[in-house]
């Protein structure tokens, strides 16, 4: 049985925003998805969370924990709806790893994180235990967002706001977890990078994808709500 929502407050996070062709990206997606367009690109990216005060509703903040987190994630529709596909959840929580999948959705691997915030400035370094992913981000607070597919803050604002409803791969190749994201203020900043990688993105064909923004939202009110699981075969949502 899963906990029916679970709140909290979003301390820091960053969405870290990549530019990819769409041809390569779909070949990535589960085939009941398609990436969602942004001037004639896939979005994809890695939200990196943290988060405090997670407890059951109802429940006092005091009971609640907090946990570094990574999500690698790709904006995608589907008929009759969007949000985005996430292939792979890491975790500093073991708490996160023993409950993901179970009491709340969203399986997720173990991961060690390092960061550092001095001023404006966020260091991050995020290394998983099964060294499969890697990602690095050295950014400060910026003032608008440059070079971007995005015309504007408030476009990329407007995108990122629609991937509220997310859907996890599982261990289970034909089930995907599902989780909507409710937030009580959505506020985005721009965030200036001065350094990114991830290994996710290295690995995709040589110039089929292109760092382009990041984003950062602070001290968010939020819950998380479980979402009917959907298939990949067409069975079931």
């Amino acid at each position: 049985m899963r906990l029916p929502r679970m709140r909290g407050v979003i301390r820091r996070r960053l969405l870290v925003n990549f530019r990819v062709d769409p041809a390569v990206m779909q070949r990535m997606l589960p085939a009941r998805f398609r990436p969602k367009l942004q001037a004639g690109y896939a979005v994809a990216g890695i939200c990196l969370i943290r988060l405090e005060e997670i407890r059951p509703k109802g429940f006092p903040s005091l009971v609640g924990v907090s946990s570094e987190n990574a999500a690698h994630r790709v904006a995608v529709t589907w008929d009759g709806g969007e949000g985005v596909f996430i292939p792979r959840r890491d975790t500093g929580s073991l708490l996160n790893r023993l409950a993901g999948g179970r009491l709340f959705p969203g399986e997720h691997h173990g991961a060690k994180f390092d960061v550092a915030e001095t001023g404006g400035r966020i260091q991050l370094a995020m290394e998983s235990h099964d060294g499969k992913v890697r990602v690095e981000v050295d950014g400060r607070s910026g003032s608008a967002l440059s070079s971007s597919i995005f015309g504007s803050l408030d476009e990329a604002s407007t995108f990122f706001k629609g991937g509220s409803l997310g859907y996890s791969a599982t261990a289970d190749g034909n089930r995907l977890d599902g989780v909507t994201l409710h937030t009580h203020v959505w506020q985005v900043e721009p965030l200036a990078v001065d350094r990114v990688y991830s290994s996710f993105f290295a690995e995709l064909p040589p110039g089929s994808a292109e760092f382009d923004c990041a984003l950062i939202m602070r001290n968010v009110a939020h819950e998380w709500q479980a979402a009917d699981d959907m298939y990949i075969d067409g069975n079931g949502r």
